[in-house]
């Protein structure tokens, strides 16, 4: 248990300062051109984008950073579905009885556990096949959709990004054809160098943005949807195995089996039968 907290807070500080090492170290890159003419790579790709790249699309960027770092350390198969999960629940149940895994499967994150979890929480004690089935596929249903309403916050950014980068592009030709009206077709070099920047560093950020996040997207929705089918398989199987008297607990196999109309211990006799003895 220590190993596993220091483990997440390993992660979650991971979170923090990878994002902002990552930006700070590509605003931090000088540009051999630009240092040449006595600029730097901030300054043409930062200061030259104006407040568009500044309190828009760098905040954007950080954000998107930031939910790709998190989505590459939850959306792992090792995590999520690891090896032989199925058969340790299997086993759990046959040494300790299905309503052990209420205490036992409490704090685990990958979706064979948590589905099984929340199934035998909801179902009362129920050991229906179909009951169980039904309430864990509803379970991993929700886990997938908790994890894609992550994913989605890329998607979004990935989409907006470029609008933001098209709204400074249109900002920075107006300004740049208003010094061309006034100055009557001889505007002043560096005025119109500074209006043409701020349109093209705006879609510069607006694609640097977008790209990476919708291809984060993708992959892990596609990824997410290869996991939770092949937990939904691990799970049915473990269901199988408990629906069997020779894979549940004594007790399980007697109610089970009392169910199907098979000799069983203390079976009672039907009360239509004790009346009619009466």
């Amino acid at each position: 248990m220590d190993t596993q907290a220091g483990s997440d807070r390993s992660w979650r500080a991971g979170q923090v300062l990878g994002p902002v090492a990552v930006v700070a170290g590509l605003l931090a890159v000088p540009s051999t051109a630009a240092a040449a003419e006595g600029g730097s790579f901030f300054d043409q790709f930062v200061v030259a984008g104006g407040g568009i790249v500044y309190y828009v699309l760098i905040p954007m960027s950080l954000i998107a950073v930031y939910r790709i770092f998190e989505l590459m350390v939850l959306v792992r198969r090792r995590r999520l579905v690891p090896d032989a999960v199925g058969r340790q629940i299997a086993t759990t149940i046959q040494q300790f009885g299905l309503g052990s895994l209420v205490s036992r499967l409490a704090g685990r994150v990958d979706l064979v556990s948590r589905a099984m979890y929340r199934a035998v929480t909801q179902s009362q004690g129920s050991v229906d096949r179909h009951v169980l089935e039904d309430m864990a596929e509803e379970a991993l249903h929700d886990e997938a959709l908790r994890l894609l309403r992550k994913a989605e916050l890329c998607n979004t950014i990935g989409n907006v990004a470029p609008m933001v980068g098209l709204f400074g592009t249109v900002y920075g030709m107006i300004q740049a054809f208003g010094i061309l009206a006034i100055s009557e077709g001889q505007p002043r070099s560096d005025e119109l160098a500074a209006k043409i920047s701020v349109a093209l560093v705006t879609t510069f950020w607006g694609l640097l943005i977008a790209i990476p996040s919708l291809t984060v997207y993708g992959v892990v929705r596609t990824r997410l949807e290869g996991l939770v089918s092949e937990a939904t398989l691990q799970i049915e199987m473990l269901l199988q195995h408990v629906s069997r008297p020779g894979g549940a607990t004594p007790a399980e196999a007697n109610a089970s089996s009392g169910e199907r109309g098979e000799p069983g211990p203390r079976r009672r006799e039907p009360r239509t039968r004790s009346g009619a003895g009466r």
